[in-house]
């Protein structure tokens, strides 16, 4: 098997996780940081689909707790398209309602100081990892 790459894609960064080759267990990856008003770091994405090997993409779309998708779902759709386009890799889209509030918890019961566990560079990290390995579990009950 092969892995698969997961982000937990927004403004100003970009959670990263990748699965082991089994597609059994997340782990996360260093967030990348978006510049505000500049074009999505596709080339930073693709290095790490290359780096790891990855064959699919899962992206958390961030459905509104009525179920809609709003502007901010359309915008993860378009960077999907265009990173699909670009990489030559399938994407998948991921309910990722709540996975923010998710991670902050789990970060919470790490043995860290306080100002590690709020960083928002880990929140989104890990925001990333509780996407992909919800999605690998949903692949293996399916």
């Amino acid at each position: 098997m092969s892995r698969v790459l997961a982000l937990d894609y927004g403004e100003r960064r970009i959670g990263v996780a990748v699965s082991d080759p089994t597609r059994t267990i997340a782990q996360p990856l260093p967030t990348i940081v978006r510049r505000r008003g500049r074009r999505p770091p596709y080339t930073k994405i693709i290095e790490a689909i290359t780096e790891w090997d990855a064959e699919l993409v899962v992206l958390g779309l961030p459905i509104e707790t009525s179920g809609e998708e709003g502007a901010p779902a359309q915008a993860v759709r378009s960077f999907g398209e265009g990173l699909g386009q670009r990489a030559g890799v399938p994407i998948e889209y991921w309910d990722e309602r709540f996975t923010s509030v998710r991670a902050q918890r789990e970060l919470s019961h790490l043995d860290l100081p306080a100002s590690a566990r709020r960083q928002k560079e880990r929140v989104d990290a890990m925001a990333a990892t509780l996407i992909l390995q919800s999605y690998l579990d949903g692949q293996r009950g399916s």
